[in-house]
Parts: structure tokens; C-alpha cells; sequence
């Protein structure tokens, strides 16, 4: 199966993570997913990129965006993992297999290609992460996950999909907020009274300089 492009819905998918616990796409209505797909537990790359996640899990829950892990790991081998280095987020264990050798949800996903180490060719996982908007659509993937600087690159994509600026708000569009002018103010923008003119000083009095012209003669 293909990579999963932007805008095509995401392959439903069931699997048990490391708590033995059920999880579909489905259970993530209403909020973006993370759905990162990684070779192997608790190797060099596969370890550093999952800490990495673990490090910024705060950040992604405070934006109510949910992380999950994919591998063709059982759910033992990912419980060991994950209590190793104290991972806070599902790992899922995709173990049922096509009659070709191919993890099912990993070649949903169109993850599992051939590799080559060394010399050796075979069939894996290719490092691939996917945000999948609360509709179950895809928004967004990356290819051949390079780890430093990932998980930051994730969460600004989700920051940004979201419409959430740096502080953390929903980042205010230049569009709505010319909008919310013009209503105040009837549809244009208020005239400012000309320079030199006494509009709007407080009093009518006409002066010569300086001093109030009152209309009385003086002695």
C-alpha cells in the first residue's frame, strides 16, 4: 500500500497498546492525532525519538492533541519500553499480519518497504509520522523521520493547523479583526478632526494669542 497523502482520510485502525488497553482512530474524534510509526523498541533512534515525544507530551496535551506510537512490536516488548523510560502515551502493537508478512496497520499506512542494511535487504518500517485532523483526515506527513528537532517540528505544525500562535492563544486573523472595526465603528474607520481645528478641545472660544476673546474692552 501507498503512503497516505494530505487530505485522504486515515485507514481506520484497532490495536492494543502497552496496558493491553483498546485504541481506534475513532477515539480521537474531535481533536488532532499524532501517529508516529517507528521500527523497533528500545533501539538507539527508535528510544531517543520516543523520549523526545515524552519531553514535549505537556505541550501537545495542553493543545489537546493526542500522541501514539506504531510498531510491529508486541504488547510485552512495548510495555518494556515504555516503563524503561517512562513513556505517558499509548504504543500500539500492530502483530497481526497479512499473509505476505505485512503488519496489517502498518501497510494501511504504506509504512512497511523494503530496506537495506549493510548490504541485506528486507522488509520494515520506514520512520513515517502522520497528524490526522479530528475528522480522521490526514494533514499532514513526514517522510523518513529524521529525529533531532521532530517532536518541535510536530507541535508547530499542530500549533499552526490549529490556529494557535507562539503564547499559546488562537492567533488572532488580520481578516476578522478589520471585521470587528468596521461593525464598531459603522463601517469605516473614525475621521480624526483637522489639525488646528478646536473640534473636540472642550470649548468654543475663539483665542488670539493665547488669551480668550471675550468681546469686552479693556482699560
Amino acid at each position: 500500500m501507498p503512503l497516505i497523502d494530505a487530505g485522504v482520510p486515515a485507514p481506520a485502525f484497532t490495536l492494543r497498546d502497552q496496558h493491553g488497553e483498546t485504541h481506534r482512530l475513532s477515539d480521537f474524534h474531535g481533536r488532532p492525532l499524532v501517529l508516529y510509526f517507528y521500527p523497533k523498541d528500545d533501539t538507539t533512534v527508535c528510544t531517543a525519538q520516543a523520549c523526545r515525544f515524552r519531553d514535549a507530551a505537556h505541550d501537545f496535551r495542553s493543545i489537546k492533541a493526542g500522541i501514539v506510537g506504531v510498531s510491529p512490536d508486541d504488547e510485552s516488548s512495548h510495555a518494556s519500553f515504555a516503563r524503561k523510560h517512562r513513556l505517558g502515551f499509548p504504543l500500539l502493537a500492530d502483530t497481526e499480519r497479512e499473509a505476505d508478512g505485512t503488519p496489517r496497520v502498518c501497510g494501511s499506512y504504506g509504512v512497511w518497504q523494503a530496506k537495506s542494511m549493510y548490504g541485506r535487504n528486507y522488509m520494515g518500517v520506514v520512520r513515517t509520522t502522520y497528524l490526522i485532523d479530528g475528522e480522521g483526515i490526514v494533514r499532514h506527513r513526514w517522510d523518513r523521520v529524521k529525529v533531532p528537532g521532530h517532536a518541535e517540528s510536530v507541535l508547530a505544525a499542530v500549533k499552526q493547523f490549529l490556529g494557535i500562535g507562539e503564547t499559546g492563544k488562537p492567533a488572532k486573523r488580520s481578516s476578522e479583526a478589520k471585521e470587528r472595526r468596521q461593525k464598531r465603528t459603522g463601517g469605516s474607520a473614525p475621521k480624526r478632526p483637522a489639525k488646528g481645528s478646536s473640534r473636540g478641545r472642550g470649548t468654543s472660544a475663539k483665542t488670539v494669542r493665547g488669551k480668550p476673546r471675550t468681546g469686552r474692552k479693556t482699560r
